[in-house]
């Protein structure tokens, strides 16, 4: 069978991350290391130099973002990226994001002589909301992702929630539900990572630890730990509260737990970029918390279950979808006091929540490499139903002339 040459195109890539550059990186690798080739095509930085396994293209772009995320955005006519990619012969297109990468993919694919899938990773509707005011520009920002859609062959969402978010924008197609992976193994992290988390925050060997791992921004739900902590604290219970992260919000949110009397039971490390180390604080966990409604996927669910660390998620989040409410994880109403019985349920036996953490480890932990052979296996379909409509729409319009 023919090995698929796959471009990805997306707005993010290292050095900036967020969730999305992760997943086309994963992607990269994976595809390129057991499948086929990949391609990525995103925006250039200064000084930046590509040293993947795989092929990188750059265009042009401009800072958009100097403040936090760092996002630039792309030149989506650049003539010397579309001939770049042209060279390359991909098989098929797959864009990870709707706007000026979307814009270059339809550039570098004319008269749509390649099949395109576009994921949608992102709540755009909730952004467009909370950064937007004008009821007009809304729906023109709500069009532009939409048309992005509907230009695709297949479309993609990484859980049931996020395909409401699609839906809530105008979205009336198709879609397939494809769960991104985790790059946490499931092999325990060394002993020497295990002195650093020992040495990092002074906890006690039995010191019951919770966990709240992402960016420090109160739309994270972040307010609902701290709120059900003081309540888990009134009733008597000894922990320790790690937040890792970074934020704007951050130097609020460290106000706000010394305000409610948290500020000794509390540890903010700020970002951990370093994987072996983050595992690390995952497998000191007793408990992840990750009370957010806004993440459309449950990477870091995935990853906490990586560690056999079960998490605590609210009901009908899209973190949710992929654990089992007391089976492998715990669910719990979106507000404090329902958060903090969850808590209380969960560490009131700790030889059955280390067993709940065993059961994450099977049953919700996925990695890169399983999600991957699952996209490139639907690649493989879509390459082949294409070029069979295309060889049959060829002799049928032989036959008609």
């Amino acid at each position: 069978m023919k090995k698929l040459t796959i471009g990805l195109f997306n707005d993010s890539f290292p050095p900036n991350i967020d969730g999305v550059a992760n997943t086309v990186v994963n992607y990269a690798r994976v595809i390129q290391d057991k499948f086929g080739k990949s391609v990525v095509v995103a925006p250039k930085y200064k000084n930046v130099v590509d040293d993947y396994p795989f092929k990188v293209i750059r265009y042009q772009s401009l800072p958009t973002d100097k403040t936090r995320i760092r996002y630039r955005t792309g030149n989506p006519f650049s003539i010397n990226a579309i001939r770049k990619v042209e060279k390359e012969k991909l098989d098929l297109i797959h864009c990870h994001s709707p706007f000026t990468a979307a814009m270059l993919a339809k550039n570098a694919n004319p008269l749509h002589r390649l099949p395109v899938v576009m994921t949608y990773h992102t709540k755009f509707d909730d952004d467009i909301a909370f950064t937007v005011k004008s009821k007009s520009l809304r729906k023109v920002g709500a069009g532009i992702v939409v048309n992005s859609f509907n230009y695709a062959d297949e479309v993609w969402t990484v859980s049931h929630g996020c395909a409401k978010s699609l839906r809530a924008l105008g979205y009336k197609g198709d879609y397939r539900v494809m769960v991104n992976g985790a790059d946490i193994t499931l092999d325990p992290a060394s002993d020497e990572i295990m002195r650093k988390v020992q040495a990092d925050t002074g906890f006690n060997s039995g010191d019951l630890v919770f966990l709240y791992c992402g960016r420090m921004q109160w739309y994270k739900g972040i307010k609902i730990i701290l709120d059900s902590l003081v309540k888990v604290k009134a009733d008597g219970t000894r922990f320790r509260m790690i937040f890792v992260g970074g934020g704007y919000e951050l130097d609020d949110i460290k106000e706000y737990a010394r305000k409610v009397g948290l500020a000794g039971q509390t540890l903010f490390t700020g970002p951990i970029y370093d994987r072996a180390l983050l595992k690390g604080y995952f497998t000191r966990a007793d408990l992840f918390l990750f009370p957010s409604t806004y993440d459309t996927a449950g990477l870091v669910v995935m990853e906490a279950a990586a560690c056999r660390t079960p998490s605590v998620l609210i009901k009908d989040s899209c973190a949710s979808e992929i654990v089992t409410d007391g089976q492998n994880g715990y669910i719990s109403e979106e507000n404090a006091d329902s958060f903090a019985a969850v808590i209380q349920n969960a560490i009131a036996d700790r030889s059955a929540l280390a067993q709940m953490g065993e059961r994450a480890a099977r049953e919700v932990y996925l990695s890169w490499d399983d999600s991957v052979a699952n996209a490139y296996k639907r690649y493989e379909e879509i390459y082949y139903e294409w070029n069979s409509f295309r060889t049959i729409r060829r002799k049928s319009l032989l036959k008609k002339e």
